[in-house]
């Protein structure tokens, strides 16, 4: 099996939602629509790096 390294904009748009929920999770920050959501666009996150690893090109 051959990894590869996620994109550029995989990577920030990971980044970018692995903190939000994050910062919500953690009340950091209180963000009302992203509440509900938080532990799911961490696991997002993680999910989608792993992906991006995996498959090559995304």
């Amino acid at each position: 099996m051959r990894l590869s390294a996620p994109k550029h904009i995989t990577w920030w748009i990971a980044l970018i939602a692995g903190g939000l929920g994050v910062i919500e999770q953690y009340r950091v920050v209180h963000l009302p629509v992203i509440g509900p959501y938080s532990m799911l666009l961490i696991i997002g996150a993680w999910a989608l790096l792993i992906l991006a690893t995996f498959l090559k090109g995304l």
